[in-house]
């Protein structure tokens, strides 16, 4: 019991470290492009958040592995 509750512990933890990184990646970036930029802020909005979507999607298949393990 103990071990499975730190494989889940770790499958989530560790998981969810490269989506949160590049998230936070993304986001930076997209603000220093319209930052230089202003007048694109609407060409770069979408793709920053499609991008944003599938960073998390890989924090969402970690949650589903850990709640697999049993």
């Amino acid at each position: 019991m103990e071990l499975t509750m730190l494989a889940k512990a770790l499958a989530i933890g560790l998981g969810s470290i490269g989506p949160a990184i590049g998230i936070g990646m993304i986001g930076a970036k997209a603000m220093e492009s319209i930052g230089r930029n202003p007048e694109a802020a609407g060409k770069i909005f979408v793709p920053m958040l499609l991008m944003a979507a599938f960073a998390e999607a890989v924090a969402i298949y970690a949650l589903v592995i850990a709640f697999s393990i049993k």
